[in-house]
């Protein structure tokens, strides 16, 4: 018997010239059959949509990434002249160490803790490169998974970065989830934290925003993180912070570490995921770093040599360049001091954009309470928008913000501020 075949797509055509006056069409299932198509992802969802639209007037509220006063990129200017001075440096591209240079590393750890931080003094710092915030928490939790043996459960707020539950379920943790936000007045729901942070099991992990809370950026006082220090530290509960805006959410870096130093003055071990992709504008360079607050020195060595194991079997090392473009800013005083500047510079056109909308908002003459636009803090800004309201304001509009209402301050200007005022105001009025 005879068989030849054709495949196209799924469809395999066999000839067979017995028993057969005509061509048999026989579908087979492919190995990969069964995968679904995923669903988009929401935030380039409405980028895609706002490239497509063609209104001379569209905003674009979607995107996380900082943009300047003319919507554009921004670049800072300590990051080009260290890449110029980096170029002239006839630099090779060798492979990192496995928990990337130990200059980053220092530099990376003095900048969240304190120059003088006993941390950092006795060598209690567990520190390693990651590929930038994301990468930083994927190895953190690959860490907790395979050596934190009080519990498995990670404890988010409500709401959280949308990437916190999927990094840390893929790790094999459980996520579970305690009150933060209060929709009723835009704030912190300090009394529903504190209540359901002291139902926490002892020994579960609780994950902490350092400052300016994504998606809300909304954070708690300085007294308020006081007493969540005392109440985490009274359950035995271990805090697992996420610091992506360091300096980026009020301009000063120390101001934005307050929480995490007041949990290690208070006597907290704890671990810590960073961030360059805001605070440098290095988002595609993917500079970040993860740290393990441990009990000594001998400690922090043995964690160190279990870290590398978990790197080496997941990327192997690090990026060079962005971490170079790190460490060179750090070292160098005049662009240390020319970056303090220039993040000051960002988080003030936020904060500045922030005080025009609700300026902008009182002129239309609406009777709404917007203060908590000001009174929130980072790149997002939960508007209390509903989804009705926020169709509205895309359909009539062509401003494209998440279902939410939440939306990235960045990406309003000096330009376009009065013309987002009458579309919040016509939609809310």
């Amino acid at each position: 018997m005879a068989v030849r075949s054709l495949c196209t797509g799924n469809l395999l055509n066999i000839f067979v010239s017995k028993n057969l006056s005509s061509p048999a069409c026989i579908k087979l299932s492919s190995t990969w059959s069964n995968v679904e198509m995923g669903p988009p992802d929401a935030i380039l969802g409405i980028t895609e949509a706002f490239k497509k639209d063609s209104s001379p007037s569209k905003i674009n509220l979607g995107v996380g990434a900082y943009r300047d006063d003319n919507g554009k990129p921004f670049v800072l200017e300590c990051v080009k002249k260290a890449e110029q001075a980096l170029m002239g440096g006839n630099l090779d591209k060798e492979y990192a160490p496995i928990g990337g240079t130990p200059e980053f590393c220092l530099e990376t750890a003095k900048l969240a803790f304190g120059d003088n931080s006993p941390v950092i003094k006795d060598g209690r710092n567990m520190t390693v490169q990651g590929i930038s915030g994301t990468g930083s928490l994927r190895i953190g939790a690959a860490f907790f998974s395979k050596f934190y043996s009080k519990g498995k459960d990670f404890w988010i707020p409500t709401p959280s970065w949308g990437n916190h539950t999927p990094i840390f379920k893929h790790a094999g943790l459980e996520v579970k989830s305690y009150r933060y936000y209060d929709p009723s007045t835009c704030g912190f729901d300090f009394s529903g934290a504190m209540e359901d942070i002291s139902k926490i099991p002892e020994g579960n992990v609780i994950v902490l925003h350092a400052c300016a809370h994504n998606p809300t950026g909304v954070d708690p006082k300085p007294e308020q993180w006081k007493e969540m220090s005392a109440l985490i530290k009274k359950k035995k509960l271990f805090p697992f912070f996420d610091m992506a805006y360091q300096g980026f959410a009020s301009g000063d870096t120390t101001r934005d570490a307050f929480a995490l130093r007041q949990f290690i003055e208070d006597g907290h071990e704890v671990a810590l995921a960073q961030s360059y992709a805001k605070n440098m504008g290095l988002y595609g360079e993917r500079a970040g770093a993860f740290t393990i607050v441990c009990g000594s020195k001998e400690e922090a060595d043995r964690n160190m040599s279990q870290m590398k194991i978990i790197i080496r079997g997941m990327y192997s090392s690090p990026p060079i360049h962005g971490a170079r473009i790190v460490t060179k800013v750090l070292t160098t005083p005049e662009l240390k001091n020319l970056w303090l500047g220039e993040v000051k510079g960002m988080a003030d056109r936020i904060i500045t954009m922030r005080e025009k909308l609700v300026a902008g908002l009182a002129k239309e003459g609406s009777s709404r309470n917007w203060q908590h636009i000001i009174d929130q803090i980072g790149m997002f800004c939960f508007t209390g928008l509903k989804p009705d309201q926020v169709e509205r304001l895309t359909k009539e509009f062509s401003i494209y913000l998440t279902k939410d209402g939440r939306i990235s301050v960045a990406g309003v200007s000096s330009s376009n501020v009065d013309y987002l005022a009458r579309a919040m105001h016509a939609v809310t009025k």
